[in-house]
């Protein structure tokens, strides 16, 4: 017998499990799961298949990982849950698969931090170094780019696009896109200009969000139809910059619309 696996933990026999894995007492792997080497299932965590984890993850007790969609049309479908590596999953965080009509899929990338009581639904595209505070929620079909933050209590509205590096408060309610390295919070969203914090501890330079503060002035401050302001910001900065290039191309590529500052919404 594995000493990693406890003796009252359950383990489907079609469940496949990478070396040094380990799983605490009373946790379910069920059919269709696949866990990568060196990962953590803690006591009555539950996973569900088909679920693919890849190496050194660490799911805490009482999480339910690759359970069903929470969706009407879902008929038993195998659809699937793929999630990358080095993630931590806390106590009772909830992950549903995917959906037909959503693709099929839902996705996360690695190192990402999903704390306690945090809800990610089905079709979600989560992309690397994510962190969802304890109990943030993500409805269905919801991407979140790299090194994005979602605020303890808040609540993300299904299809929304959360750009990389975006900050969203605690309690806040979005149901709009939030663009890239952009400040989001208020009860209902509002933008509140770049995330600075975040921005400067990932090393952006002064250059860079010179730029970026330019562009949201120009953007969002003045007073300029969206498709005109756009226009501004290639003639005066420099497009060539990534950075930029990456907040204009979210922000014109936009379906729901774009979250803006208080009084300003579309």
């Amino acid at each position: 017998m594995n000493d990693a696996i406890h003796p009252t933990a359950i383990i489907h026999p079609q469940a496949e499990l990478g070396q040094s894995v380990s799983v605490g007492a009373y946790a379910i792997v069920e059919q269709g799961v696949e866990i990568g080497e060196g990962s953590k299932i803690e006591p009555f965590a539950r996973i569900q298949g088909p679920t693919t984890l890849g190496t050194g993850n660490h799911i805490h007790s009482h999480a339910c990982i690759g359970g069903p969609p929470q969706d009407l049309k879902y008929n038993d479908e195998p659809t699937v849950l793929e999630i990358g590596d080095d993630n931590t999953i806390r106590e009772y965080v909830t992950i549903h698969r995917g959906t037909v009509g959503g693709g099929g899929v839902t996705k996360m990338g690695s190192r990402c931090l999903i704390m306690a009581y945090a809800h990610i639904a089905h079709d979600c595209i989560l992309g690397d170094e994510v962190i969802l505070a304890n109990a943030a929620t993500l409805a269905g079909h919801v991407t979140v780019h790299n090194k994005a933050v979602v605020g303890g209590l808040s609540a993300v509205h299904q299809f929304v696009r959360i750009g990389e590096s975006a900050y969203i408060g605690g309690m806040t309610g979005v149901a709009q896109d939030v663009p890239p390295f952009m400040l989001v919070a208020g009860e209902r969203g509002w933008l509140h200009g770049l995330n600075l914090v975040g921005l400067r501890r990932q090393g952006f330079t002064r250059d860079e969000l010179s730029t970026l503060k330019q562009a949201y002035q120009i953007i969002w401050r003045s007073g300029m139809r969206r498709t005109e302001a756009l226009q501004e910001v290639k003639r005066e900065l420099d497009t060539a910059s990534p950075r930029l290039a990456q907040l204009v191309e979210f922000v014109e590529s936009s379906s729901r619309g774009i979250i803006g500052p208080k009084g300003m919404e579309e």
